[in-house]
């Protein structure tokens, strides 16, 4: 309601400096045509021009000049304000016609008013927001209003005076139209800081919801770090429990199976060997459906990414994906061609990769991460390094503690370091028989 408020005056301030300023403008242009008729009628001419450096040419045709640009002043005013007034190309431009008009008007007035800059001044400060481009429409707006003063030009060139013309009445009527001249540029001067003072009144309102904004946010992205963890444990239960029920059903009934098949050899063992026999081969085939079934489960444990792709494409895939959605940047290099790993070293591999960039990202908060995976005789390393907080004093977590076990279920060892950044080393030996380029 308050930026409301302030919005609406600096609206009707903006107003309030263009119609002054056509005001001092039209007043001026008209004021001097009006009297130079009062000379002439009054065939006061000759003593006239004996008292002044100057004359004004053509003073009625500059009475339609300074309308017909006071017009073009307003209508490009009203093109950035209503018609494009998000469009900047279009803003920046009217703000240099804007300038070039109204150094048009004083060069026609002969430097004897210069406030209208003040309103190419306030326009600046209303509209360029970009910081180069404020300073510079604005220096040269200062500069101008400062070498377009009549004082500091009269002295190198000559100018007529609106004092001279004002001179040319009595007394008393020059003391109302000196007075009248001075309100119009203070009240110019005055409305020009009013206007000014609310500008930075509604920059600061800015600055200050946007940092209400800021702080929001903020406690709503802590809320949902808090919410993440929480669906993550939720997750690792759901998964930990659904591996239970895997495990159960499945090793369990085949176990059972056995089991009983196997009592009831012995118990016919010795009088009946030839049933002993079939009953040993309904055991075997159990075993063997068994072993399916387990196999099976396992497999529906194994990364979609890995039933579809490559391990090198997979990988690639999962860095391609986190880099769509994070400021994180992942750089994969993979300088072994045509990797050739069993199912199990695939999903021990991809896991420890997804794991390492998960810990930079959440407890090392990197920018960049980096994935080497390369062959050392008969060896592949695997290498993933950020550029996080680091972590000086090792614990082992979650994740750490099941990269270990992951490569360790490969005759591999894996070393963590925190000093600079975080960096993760597997070394994994390669299978007798399998090849690797």
């Amino acid at each position: 309601m308050e930026t409301e408020k302030i919005n609406s005056r600096i609206g009707l301030l903006q107003v309030g400096i263009l119609a002054l300023n056509m005001i001092s403008v039209m007043g001026i242009s008209i004021f001097i045509y009006r009297t130079i008729e009062k000379i002439r009628r009054a065939y006061a001419a000759r003593e006239f021009l004996n008292g002044i450096q100057a004359i004004v040419w053509y003073p009625y045709a500059k009475i339609w000049l300074c309308a017909l640009l006071l017009g073009l002043l307003t209508l490009s005013m009203v093109i950035r304000d209503r018609l494009f007034p998000n469009n900047s190309k279009v803003i920046l431009t009217s703000l240099v016609a804007d300038f070039i008009i109204c150094f048009m008007i004083i060069i026609l007035l002969n430097f004897n008013y210069n406030g209208i800059l003040l309103l190419v001044f306030s326009n600046v400060i209303m509209y360029v927001k970009n910081g180069k481009s404020r300073y510079i429409l604005a220096a040269v707006a200062i500069g101008s209003f400062i070498l377009a003063d009549y004082e500091l030009l009269s002295i190198s060139y000559r100018l007529y005076s609106i004092q001279d013309y004002i001179s040319y009445y009595s007394a008393s009527v020059q003391q109302y139209l000196l007075s009248a001249y001075n309100i119009l540029i203070s009240l110019n001067v005055i409305v020009f800081v009013v206007y000014c003072v609310n500008i930075i009144n509604e920059q600061q309102g800015n600055l200050d919801e946007i940092h209400g904004l800021n702080e929001k946010l903020q406690e709503v992205n802590e809320q949902l770090q808090k919410y993440s963890l929480m669906a993550e444990k939720m997750a690792e239960t759901r998964e930990r429990n659904r591996l239970a029920r895997e495990i159960h059903d499945t090793l369990g009934h085949t176990l059972t199976g056995i089991a009983a098949g196997i009592d009831a050899c012995l118990a016919i063992i010795g009088t009946s060997p030839e049933q002993t026999k079939k009953q040993l081969e309904l055991i075997s085939k159990v075993t063997r459906d068994g072993i399916k079934d387990i196999r099976r489960s396992v497999s529906e444990l194994r990364p979609d990414a890995l039933e579809r792709f490559s391990l090198e494409y997979a990988i690639n895939k999962m860095v391609t994906d986190i880099n769509a959605v994070s400021e994180t940047r992942i750089y994969f290099d993979c300088r072994v061609q045509n990797l050739k790993f069993d199912e199990d070293e695939e999903n021990a591999i991809y896991r420890v990769v997804q794991e390492g960039i998960t810990n930079a990202m959440r407890h090392g908060h990197a920018k960049e991460i980096w994935i080497t995976m390369k062959r050392e005789n008969q060896d592949i390393l695997i290498q993933i390094k950020d550029n996080g907080i680091g972590c000086k004093e090792m614990k082992n977590g979650f994740g750490t503690k099941h990269m270990k076990e992951r490569i360790r279920m490969l005759s591999g060892v894996v070393t963590f370091d925190g000093s600079d950044g975080f960096i993760v080393n597997a070394r994994i030996p390669i299978r007798r028989g399998e090849t690797y380029d």
